[in-house]
């Protein structure tokens, strides 16, 4: 008798897991779709890219232009050949922009916000710069 009791036990541990495995695939499939809609990526960490069917120096205008924009101001721009570093400060947030050229007209853009520190990341922030140089960029 102790032995089924062990079994119905055992077999509802397995179907409770299972189900919450679902849910967590049914929420990340949520979550993917909502990014991608956007066309915004994000990883794990908080950092936030998007990359661009433009050249560098269009994306590098356009990022500028989206920060001054938000009133965002930019500390120092430094270029390390395919690849230019942007640093900025926005209230208590620390903001570093990389601008990375994949092809004559392809363009990287990875924006990492940070708060406190850089113990918090802020990827509400970085999305938005990336979403206002979206729109300077434009169309293709």
């Amino acid at each position: 008798m102790a032995s089924v009791s062990w079994r119905l036990r055992s077999l509802l541990l397995i179907l409770a897991a299972a189900f919450l495995q679902g849910g967590c695939a049914a929420v990340a499939l949520t979550a993917a779709g909502v990014g991608m809609g956007t066309a915004v990526s994000h990883t794990l960490g908080g950092i936030v890219y998007r990359t661009f069917a433009a050249p560098h120096d269009k994306v590098r205008r356009s990022t500028i232009a989206a920060l001054g924009r938000m009133q965002i101001k930019v500390l120092e721009a430094k270029h390390d050949g395919n690849r230019e570093v942007i640093k900025a400060r926005a209230a208590d947030r620390d903001i570093a922009l990389e601008i990375e050229s994949l092809t004559p007209n392809t363009t990287r853009l990875t924006v990492t916000a940070t708060k406190d520190g850089g113990f918090i990341r802020d990827g509400a922030t970085a999305t938005e710069i990336i979403l206002q140089t979206e729109k300077f960029v434009g169309p293709g």
